[in-house]
């Protein structure tokens, strides 16, 4: 962080991938966010972050961020400070299993792509690729929290040179010091998933933990992360549960199929419903507004927005356990919505503010993507 001073603050909002704005020293300022996840687990109203005075004087955004903290845990969000760090744990031979290797170059151009650490043994060459992961659950970590065209080039690009005799890798930096294993987010980025599976045993890669203090000047090592790879085949499929985040802008009366006419306050909706098979395609068309209007969310789409879509694949059945935990914490619901087909009162659930903003609502997403694989991870 090159003794640059830490301030403390709390988030306000995210207006966009790149700019946040914190309360700090008594005052609203515009922070640049260096990470452009989606990491709507971590950015809650009043979260503590760490922000620093940008070095270029003058810059429209006079801070920049360094961390947030989860559960009173500071967490890295500095990507570029997050490569600074694998090339000085190479230097200091502090990754286990690679002590032996000598960092040689940063920012190596092989083909029409680039690789972030070029290492040394004798004359052996290492080429990895580094990875800031802050997508986390009590136990586990996976990334990426959004989709990565990129991440997944890079995975086949890498897989595709050891074919050709080059030693290749991948180093994945978890953030949370209570990390203790790591699959790729096949919930997000399928595509990315089924790369890195397929992928993977032709890679020398580590999903290292580290834990950091307020300072974020000495990253601790603590413990390279467990791969249960069997969960990836039972569950990185096109099917599962899933919710759609919609709003209503101005409180209205609509029909809805035979159900008639029914009530929806202003507010934000979550729906939830399942897809066997094909849960892409599915998502896709409650995005689309012009179809045949056949399922209730179909007459609802008509005048409300999707702000967000969840998916959680998995070769359960969750759908009616989903529904539940999301009526344990929603405001409303409207009662018969989408839940002709079982005994559940409702399928829909209002809230007054976006609930991907909500912590209890993030945590309830957590709990159904990632907590539940806890007792299946050996």
């Amino acid at each position: 962080m090159n003794g640059q001073k830490i301030i403390k603050g709390t988030f306000i909002d995210r207006p966009n991938r790149f700019i946040v704005h914190v309360r700090a020293d008594g005052k609203n300022v515009t922070c640049h966010m260096p990470n452009p996840g989606r990491m709507w687990e971590l950015l809650f109203p009043d979260s503590v972050m760490y922000i620093r005075q940008a070095l270029q004087p003058g810059r429209k955004t006079a801070y920049d961020v360094v961390g947030i903290e989860r559960d009173g845990v500071p967490i890295l969000l500095d990507t570029q400070y997050n490569n600074d760090t694998a090339a000085m744990l190479v230097e200091q031979h502090r990754i286990p299993g690679w002590e032996e290797w000598e960092l040689l170059r940063r920012e190596v151009t092989v083909g029409d792509s680039r690789f972030d650490l070029l290492l040394t043994r004798d004359e052996e060459l290492f080429y990895v690729e580094v990875k800031s992961c802050t997508l986390f659950s009590k136990t586990g970590a996976m990334f990426p929290d959004a989709v990565t065209e990129r991440g997944r080039k890079h995975i086949l690009e890498l897989a595709d040179m050891h074919d050709r005799g080059i030693h290749t890798g991948v180093l994945f930096l978890v953030h949370w010091d209570r990390a203790e294993w790591f699959l790729p987010d096949y919930h997000t980025d399928p595509a990315f998933a089924s790369a890195f599976y397929a992928s993977a045993p032709k890679l020398e890669w580590k999903a290292l933990s580290l834990r950091w203090d307020t300072t974020f000047t000495k990253p601790e090592p603590v413990r390279i992360l467990t791969y249960p790879d069997y969960i990836l085949k039972r569950e990185n499929h096109d099917g599962g549960d899933y919710m759609v985040v919609l709003e209503v802008k101005e409180s209205q009366a609509l029909r809805v199929g035979a159900k008639g006419m029914m009530y929806f306050p202003k507010g934000f909706y979550v729906y939830v419903g399942s897809a066997r098979r094909n849960l892409a395609a599915r998502l896709a068309r409650h995005q689309r507004k012009r179809k045949r209007l056949h399922w209730h969310i179909d007459y609802l789409r008509q005048k409300a927005d999707v702000t967000a879509v969840i998916p959680i694949r998995t070769a359960d059945d969750l759908e009616h356990q989903l529904a539940a935990a999301v009526s344990a914490i929603a405001p409303w619901q409207i009662k018969g919505f989408g839940c002709t087909d079982c005994d559940c009162s409702a399928h829909l659930f209002g809230f007054t503010d976006n609930p991907i903003h909500c912590r209890n609502f993030m945590q309830l997403v957590e709990n159904f993507r990632m907590n539940r694989l806890h007792l299946s991870v050996k």
